[in-house]
């Protein structure tokens, strides 16, 4: 059985468009690989770990709640 798919959509590309900031420039400045943001900016993440959720808050001038939402369920 596989594992349910979670609803949880990033929005980082609206982010750093807004701010003008590429992912190169935010993986720089938060101290996190272009790799590891790729794969969030994509939705392809099954985890974030808090040390980067915050170091990407801190560089964007975000909060959690900016940077993540939660899809509604389909009915």
């Amino acid at each position: 059985m596989s594992a349910p798919e979670h609803r949880v959509v990033c929005h980082l590309d609206r982010l750093l468009a807004e701010r003008g900031m590429t992912l190169v420039d935010l993986a720089e400045r938060a101290g996190v690989t272009v790799a590891n943001l790729s794969v969030l900016k994509n939705d392809r993440a099954r985890a974030i770990r808090f040390s980067t959720l915050t170091a990407v808050c801190d560089v964007l001038g975000c909060t959690p709640g900016d940077l993540l939402s939660v899809a509604r369920a389909p009915h």
